[in-house]
């Protein structure tokens, strides 16, 4: 997620701290709305790359489709 912040703070031109409150808030955002559980995936993807790029669209791709 430092890679991230880092990138939101270079392409904005805000501090690193408010560029990870605006992520942090994302992400917030995020889980609210999405799937149960998916929310959690994407965290934890950016935070530690815990689960793998395909994994987590895999699971974004099932779980959307069930919405529509």
């Amino acid at each position: 997620m430092e890679e991230l912040i880092q990138i939101v703070s270079e392409k904005t031109g805000i501090s690193t701290d408010k560029a990870r409150s605006a992520i942090d808030t994302v992400i917030s955002h995020l889980k609210d709305k999405l799937p149960m559980g998916l929310g959690e995936k994407i965290e934890s993807f950016l935070n530690d790359g815990s689960s793998s790029f395909d994994d987590l669209f895999g699971d974004l791709k099932g779980k959307l489709g069930n919405i529509f």
